[in-house]
């Protein structure tokens, strides 16, 4: 039997332009979450919201050690479209909030595996050892762009359609996502976080940060550093470090 969880640090910051926060996240020892909402007002802030209390509900069946993996990672897969209904049963009964959405960006340990579910362009990364890796693709027109050759890593930043996802949660009932399965090592950092901190500072600065500092300390910095450099958005992020019970415990 596994003996890994989650050991987690969690921030959120408004940033130096937003007047609200939009974001919203889970942590766990079995589970974490970012969600980053979107529709202005209170909108983004209620879809996430949506985001994040139907999948934790959810978690309380699929993270029950009775329940075996396929069927776990079935009632993981099927929050997705449970939040999506759920948007839209809200959009309709609070008319003013329509066209709300949120992306998400979560990871469920089971099993020694990590399965991740993933939608819009909050991102999930993994450091193992000095490897630094993006686990998430985004779900947006520049990566489709990126992925087509039409366009260069040296393109993204002045882009036009730069912040324009092609996945999301919104109501829609348009999304097909599959779950992607990872091994768990023991040690493994994982860092989730919306796209206020990976647009904000590099791949490399991040990996900075987060080699050789506790995790509390690293999610402080890596805060720090959006806000260095402009921090134009709302910032979350999660550092869950991947522990053993019988070493750590």
């Amino acid at each position: 039997m596994s003996t890994l969880y989650f050991a987690t640090a969690a921030k959120s910051a408004v940033g130096l332009v937003r007047a609200g926060n939009e974001d919203s996240a889970l942590t766990s020892r079995s589970l974490v979450a970012v969600a980053d909402g979107m529709g202005g007002h209170a909108a983004g802030e209620v879809a996430s919201r949506i985001a994040i209390t139907t999948l934790a509900r959810e978690s309380e069946v699929f993270t029950q050690k009775a329940v075996d993996v396929e069927s776990a990672d079935d009632l993981y897969s099927s929050s997705l479209p449970l939040i999506d209904a759920t948007i839209a049963e809200y959009a309709i009964e609070n008319p003013e909030l329509t066209g709300m959405g949120t992306t998400l960006s979560s990871l469920f340990l089971r099993n020694g595996e990590v399965a991740a579910l993933h939608i819009g362009d909050s991102r999930i990364y993994r450091l193992r050892g000095n490897s630094f890796e993006q686990l998430s693709t985004d779900h947006t027109v520049i990566q489709e762009l990126l992925d087509q050759g039409a366009i260069t890593e040296a393109d993204v930043a002045t882009h036009p359609q730069r912040s324009v996802l092609t996945q999301v949660l919104m109501g829609d009932g348009r999304n097909q996502i599959a779950l992607s399965i990872y091994e768990a090592k023991a040690d493994d950092r994982f860092l989730l976080c919306s796209d206020g901190l990976s647009g904000a500072v590099t791949d490399k600065e991040m990996k900075v940060i987060l080699k050789g500092k506790a995790r509390g300390t690293a999610v402080d910095a890596l805060i720090d550093a959006a806000y260095i450099n402009g921090a134009p958005d709302n910032v979350t992020a999660i550092v869950a470090d991947l522990l053993d019970n019988n070493i750590h415990e």
